[in-house]
């Protein structure tokens, strides 16, 4: 007991990482498994989308706003992200004219777009979803009009849509905020 009275703060820190890592479990492997597409599910109306993984930077409650003149409806205005000013939309409103109802459960999405971030606000997130190669093999075709340029695929037995972020934010209409 004494050994550790005489230690530093960082001595403490780095024995406990070493203690971490010696009971460390193969995570890595099993994340790493291939065959397997890892997303951020997510609810947007009615709808259940999914999105890769990497394709989300970030998710969090929705701060508050500051509106934005002369802009479109889904653009509700722009967050203070940490020090950054990140325009919020409207998932739902841009994508099926329906106005998102702020709940508890109501989070923003963070999705890169070109040099910043854009956040994307979303009924609800329902965490990790993995596809793994059956279920990629059994997919539908998305048959909503709204959504075919940005879903290729429903698969599972939720029918989740895998939205591709990419495509949201190349889209000219989704770039050209200005009312």
């Amino acid at each position: 007991m004494n050994q550790t009275v005489n230690r530093t703060p960082f001595e403490i820190l780095a024995r406990y990482e070493r203690l971490s890592l010696a009971h460390a479990s193969d995570t890595s492997d099993k994340l790493e498994a291939p065959g397997l597409w890892r997303g951020i599910g997510f609810r947007v109306g009615s709808r259940m989308l999914v999105s890769g993984i990497d394709e989300i930077n970030e998710l969090l409650a929705v701060p508050t706003l500051t509106p934005v003149p002369g802009t479109q409806s889904w653009l509700l205005g722009v967050a203070n992200v940490r020090g950054n000013l990140v325009p919020v939309i409207d998932f739902g409103r841009f994508l099926f004219g329906e106005r998102t109802l702020h709940s508890d459960r109501t989070r923003l999405l963070i999705v890169r777009q070109g040099s910043g971030n854009v956040a994307l606000l979303v009924d609800e997130v329902f965490g990790q979803r993995t596809v793994d190669e059956q279920q990629r093999r059994e997919v539908e075709r998305e048959d909503d009009p709204r959504l075919a340029r940005f879903v290729e695929n429903r698969v599972g037995e939720q029918q989740l849509a895998i939205f591709s972020m990419s495509r949201l934010v190349r889209a000219p209409d989704f770039r050209q905020a200005a009312a």
